[in-house]
């Protein structure tokens, strides 16, 4: 809905994919993991990412911002800041009991977009050498579920590095709690070593609940104008419905993942009700 919202403003562009994990991965692709080092980011993986950058800048007619939300960067801001000193960044960060009833639908396939120019944007986003790499693992994540011996693929969404320490038999909603964990850790790291006017921390249900007020607020932080009229309408869709579903489907005996959805919030001065 972020995205979304500023990409109705005239100073924002996207890409035409939701992700482009490939192209962050590219030069990395054997790495077990997303959680990229500033190290990793290399002469020819940093000119080959920002060559792509540059091309989509382009094809999207020179905007002023162009924008990119790869789930998986949450794990590697520092890496991302070695690619692109110049990029700025928006910290949205939600309840985690909220992310964790959303994130296990994601890794049943519930949520999954079965279209064809979704796939192709993908594909058209994905370097041409590591295509068969990518389609062996798509195979790979979902073939326990095609077999019957799992409700849920092998994995799904960032990488983060102890996922392959953990048990098979680990419940689903306790692995979508501590991907959630390690992105908000590893991001916070990241966050803690950059510069302060370089990211904005925003909370997703102020953003849904005062849309118009926080879009005027990253666009504060961008230094760019809009009027009152084109921020109501670029926000006119957002809802807040979302708000609270984690907290309902949460039963008594996972009050350990409220506890620790808790703990992390309050590491950052972000109080989050999880009763």
């Amino acid at each position: 809905m972020l995205r979304d919202a500023m990409c109705r403003l005239p100073y924002f562009e996207t890409w035409d994919c939701d992700e482009i994990n490939p192209i962050w991965r590219h030069g990395n692709i054997a790495y077990p993991n997303d959680e990229f080092s500033p190290e990793m980011a290399t002469r020819p993986v940093n000119h080959f990412i920002r060559n792509r950058f540059l091309k989509e800048w382009k094809r999207s007619g020179q905007p002023q911002f162009l924008l990119e939300k790869t789930c998986a960067n949450s794990l590697r801001v520092g890496f991302v800041d070695k690619v692109l000193p110049e990029a700025k960044y928006i910290f949205l960060v939600r309840n985690g009991l909220d992310v964790v009833a959303s994130a296990q639908k994601r890794w049943r396939g519930d949520m999954e977009v079965e279209s064809l120019p979704y796939y192709w944007s993908k594909v058209r986003n994905t370097p041409i050498f590591d295509l068969p790499i990518y389609g062996l693992r798509f195979l790979q994540a979902r073939i326990s579920m095609v077999l019957g011996t799992k409700d849920h693929m092998s994995f799904w969404g960032p990488k983060f590095s102890e996922l392959t320490k953990l048990p098979p038999s680990m419940p689903l909603e306790e692995l979508c709690a501590l991907q959630w964990q390690a992105c908000i850790e590893n991001s916070l790291r990241d966050f803690a070593l950059m510069d302060g006017q370089k990211h904005l921390t925003l909370r997703y249900e102020d953003f849904v609940s005062s849309p118009e007020q926080q879009l005027g607020k990253i666009l504060d932080f961008l230094e760019v104008n809009g009027s009152s009229e084109d921020i109501a309408r670029a926000v006119k869709s957002v809802s807040s419905k979302s708000i609270g579903k984690g907290r309902k489907t949460l039963t008594d005996e996972h009050q350990g993942i409220a506890k620790m959805v808790a703990s992390v919030m309050s590491r950052f001065d972000i109080q989050m009700e999880v009763d």
